[in-house]
């Protein structure tokens, strides 16, 4: 029997909304994976630590502040550098149509903004992550 998906929910930087990173997580659990949320204004560096603690598939990064060209990259460069560039990183938030291609040129694997329905969240994890354990 394998065992559940399991993602971090981080909000990185000075936000101090989390209402919809809040959402992402109850709509994550309900599809049956374990979440664990870090809470507001994260740096790239407590998120990258509690990701590699804990052990998570996905690293989901929620993000208002205008600051995802900066905060992304650097999340992804840190994984990268702890020996845990594998994991999944996805981001959401208010992040303009032109920044994404750089994002995921970055190694940001999608990017959900708003109005998008979380069950296209939930299905684009678990197509893209496989537990076999």
């Amino acid at each position: 029997m394998s065992r559940p998906i399991r993602v971090l929910v981080a909000k990185p930087g000075l936000d101090g909304h989390d209402r919809g990173a809040k959402v992402v997580a109850r709509a994550l659990r309900d599809a049956g994976m374990e979440v664990i949320y870090t809470g507001l204004r994260q740096t790239p560096e407590q998120i990258v630590e509690a990701a590699v603690q804990e052990d998570v598939d996905v690293v989901a990064l929620s993000i208002l502040s205008g600051a995802h060209n900066t905060l992304l990259p650097k999340i992804v460069q840190l994984l990268r550098e702890k020996g845990a560039g594998d994991k999944l990183v996805v981001g959401g938030g208010v992040i303009p149509a032109d920044d994404i291609p750089y994002l995921k040129s970055q190694g940001i694997a999608e990017i959900f903004t708003p109005g998008t329905p979380t069950s296209e969240s939930v299905e684009f994890i678990k197509s893209h992550v496989r537990i076999d354990a």
